[in-house]
């Protein structure tokens, strides 16, 4: 697949966290003590000090804010804001990323309760400058802004990369087709509108059409008067480019490997999608003035009514413009963002607690989940923080009539084997992780929440998977394809723990780099899965792999926990890092690189 798999952050309960005693205790614990994914009962955890984090994880600075009793309990900034500069402050500014796309739609919805917009209407009554291209499927469904803001308008370009401070920059209408300077391909319906929930920033930049179209003010002033502005976020803009004189306060953002993105800040025109600048102080005070819609307490954005049905389940737990979720009673929205060399996230609870963590590195995404399960255990939260399990000793043989590997019902696999006493698992796409026993038909993992369930009959064998609050099951494979799942599995173990690319992986990288730059790839050594997607991607890839400019050389560096091999590769105008992996008969089934 053309991306990369995150694991979410546990939604079980924790067992009987400290009492905060004041926001100084409060963050000296969090700072020194970042908790563990799972807590066995009996030992104890292996937290880690924030700052080694950070600098394991080449994340020069961080910054966070926490809500508590729907007021910001504290605000603080961690690290620097480049390597060698000065510290972040609560008022240092990041890229909000696609958090930018909550608070649109929020300005979205103000609009509809003022009866401007209409959420079921045919957007194309709304475009002017613009207009959607018609196609098959909008000729049997309308796209309309309720299914723009909920994913589910068949709309592609799932998201954008940004331009270098020195590119041109191109237009709405120009990224809305996919013209020259965009490096996007053209936003289209390719699939029936309210069909299928599937990710697209594309959708977004027709609501920010749609707002420019009908309002007549410019989109960053438009945001302003509407949401930012009545919220007091101060430190908040849409602006793209960012001003010069607010450019110096900012944090720079960083590559995995800790190098700094070239030029510094990307800029996105891309501002409903993705342009929003703030601070996490700021969506702080977003979240809670839809804490106080949501109560009634405030209409200064949104009406009780509106908020509420704002944040009703459209599909699964994608609400208009939040991913909505809860264990309990306590029910929560959130949203996560990633611009190149920025990832963040927003997660509030609707009666009055709540986090924002902003990072200005790529490895940022994994800090941000070990901060929040710290900050969920550290404020009694029914989600998020690390749940306590009880391991017991178990006979190391009784496990072997589970070992094999099983199909969910979403068609990844999962194998498990024994090596000695260790019990092993792997999901496809994902790396190896020890299990360990609860009871004999019970086992859980260390390194992420994850607890499995055996059940061993007379005519199958299943295990159930529970984690973030829900759970799927996989029935054992039989016959050739379970052995070959399993040998697969654990060749992938065994490359990772030794670091050796996989023969044949160079070569094909050469060639699939080849193909999408020529616009023609090699679609016979690829799965049928990363052929399919390719061909549905083929223009912006094509466009982002060209725009590299001359291959130069290739070197491995290592092997991911998901059995990718990990190339540096230096073109003519830079240096990218690509992943891919070959199946059991050489073809390319993974393939991810960086924008």
């Amino acid at each position: 697949m053309w991306g990369l798999l995150l694991i979410g952050a546990s939604s079980s309960p924790a067992a009987s966290p400290p009492t905060p005693t004041g926001a100084a205790q409060s963050i000296e614990r969090i700072q020194n003590g970042l908790l563990p994914p799972v807590l066995v009962k009996g030992e104890t955890p292996a937290t880690h000090k924030l700052s080694d984090r950070m600098e394991a994880l080449h994340v020069p600075g961080v910054s966070v804010a926490v809500i508590h009793a729907g007021k910001i309990a504290w605000a603080r900034g961690f690290g620097v804001v480049r390597v060698g500069g000065s510290p972040v402050t609560p008022d240092t500014l990041f890229q909000a990323a696609s958090i930018s796309k909550t608070v649109t739609t929020v300005a979205v919805m103000h609009l509809v309760h003022e009866g401007k917009l209409n959420l079921d209407t045919d957007v194309s009554r709304y475009l002017t400058s613009w207009k959607l291209p018609p196609s098959e499927f909008t000729a049997h469904s309308s796209v309309t802004l309720r299914k723009l803001l909920t994913h589910t308008a068949g709309v592609t370009v799932h998201g954008f990369p940004g331009y270098a401070a020195n590119a041109p920059i191109p237009s709405l209408v120009q990224i809305l087709n996919g013209e020259a300077p965009a490096n996007n391909p053209p936003i289209q319906v390719d699939a029936m509108p309210g069909g299928q929930f599937r990710y697209s920033g594309g959708g977004f930049e027709i609501v920010q059409e749609i707002l420019s179209d009908t309002m007549g003010t410019p989109f960053a002033q438009l945001m302003h008067d509407l949401v930012l502005q009545p919220l007091g976020m101060q430190h908040s803009t849409f602006e793209q480019p960012l001003p010069g004189k607010l450019l110096a306060g900012v944090a720079t953002p960083y590559r995995s490997d800790g190098a700094p993105v070239d030029g510094g800040p990307h800029i996105y025109p891309e501002q409903a999608a993705a342009g929003l600048w703030t601070t996490p102080s700021d969506l702080a005070r977003f979240a809670i003035g839809m804490q106080q819609a949501l109560s009634g307490a405030s209409s200064v954005v949104l009406p009780l009514g509106t908020a509420h049905a704002m944040l009703a389940p459209m599909y699964g737990n994608q609400a208009i413009g939040f991913v909505v979720g809860g264990s309990t009673s306590r029910k929560h929205f959130s949203h996560g963002g990633a611009n190149e060399g920025y990832r963040c996230f927003l997660i509030s609870y609707r009666d009055g607690d709540g986090a924002v963590i902003m990072t200005n590195g790529d490895n940022g995404m994994e800090l941000v989940f070990e901060l929040l399960r710290t900050i969920g255990y550290e404020y009694h939260w029914p989600d998020f923080a690390p749940p306590e399990r009880t391991m017991n000793a178990v006979e190391p043989g009784s496990f072997d009539r589970y070992v094999g590997a099983y199909r969910l019902n979403s068609d990844d696999t999962v194998a498990f084997w024994r090596a000695d006493t260790h019990v092993k698992s792997l999901v496809s796409g994902q790396g190896a992780v020890e299990i360990f026993p609860t009871s004999e038909h019970e086992y859980f993992a260390k390194d992420v929440d994850a607890r499995w369930e055996f059940l061993s009959g007379a005519s199958e064998t299943s295990a159930t998977l529970y984690q973030n609050g829900q759970k799927h099951v996989a029935n054992k494979m039989t016959g050739a394809e379970g052995e070959a799942a399993l040998k697969l599995a654990m060749a992938i173990d065994k490359r990772f723990k030794e670091q050796t690319a996989t023969p044949g992986s160079e070569a094909a990288l050469r060639r699939l780099i080849e193909g999408l730059a020529s616009g023609q790839p090699h679609y016979a050594e690829m799965s049928s899965g990363l052929a399919d997607l390719t061909r549905r991607e083929l223009p912006g890839l094509q466009k982002a792999v060209a725009g590299f400019g001359s291959l130069q050389s290739i070197a491995f560096k290592s092997v991911a926990p998901n059995g990718a091999d990990i190339y540096k590769v230096t073109f003519e105008h830079g240096v990218r890092e690509f992943q891919l992996r070959l199946d059991t008969d050489g073809r390319v089934d993974f393939a991810f690189f960086s924008g």
